[in-house]
């Protein structure tokens, strides 16, 4: 069952402070695990990954969409360049620059490729960050766990599962 679009948006707003309230506890949790990861951690990820899409309805939120940028890597730019048709410098000169650490982001958010229903124009042809949004479900979670502090406070999914993560 997919939860209310309107608390939803409630839990979005309010997710940049609760996840700056819960940060020196989930900071303190993600130190000792990735000290010691469980060796079902990845297979726990995944159940709560799917558990909680499982309520969640990306389509509802696409908060990602709305306020931060993936990462484009070349063969991302030159399948998303194919899929509209234009040269892959044609893209980058319209829609991306080098960021800070020299990789190619969004010059915008909103995403020029989100539309108004929170439906991707591009979603065939997506960026490999896109299609792995959140990250929650991909193996040696443990890696990425600074990652997965970032992105609780942009995606529902990603703090209820750090939430469930962390229960005793």
């Amino acid at each position: 069952m997919k939860s209310d679009p309107e608390n939803l948006q409630d839990l979005i707003a309010r997710l940049p402070a609760l996840a700056r309230e819960g940060r020196e506890q989930t900071r303190r949790f993600f130190r000792k695990l990735a000290r010691r990861p469980p060796r079902d951690l990845d297979d726990r990820m995944a159940r709560l990954h799917e558990e909680a899409f499982s309520r969640i309805d990306c389509l509802d939120c696409a908060n990602c969409c709305k306020t931060t940028s993936p990462i484009f890597r070349d063969i991302d730019i030159d399948r998303i360049a194919r899929h509209l048709g234009m040269r892959p410098a044609a893209l980058i000169e319209q829609h991306l620059h080098l960021d800070d650490e020299g990789d190619y982001v969004l010059n915008q958010a909103p995403c020029p490729f989100l539309g108004d229903d929170n439906y991707c124009s591009i979603y065939e042809a997506r960026p490999r960050a896109c299609r792995e949004y959140p990250h929650t479900d991909r193996k040696n979670f443990h890696q990425i766990l600074g990652l997965t502090q970032k992105n609780m406070a942009i995606c529902p999914a990603a703090y209820r599962i750090v939430q469930e993560l962390m229960r005793p």
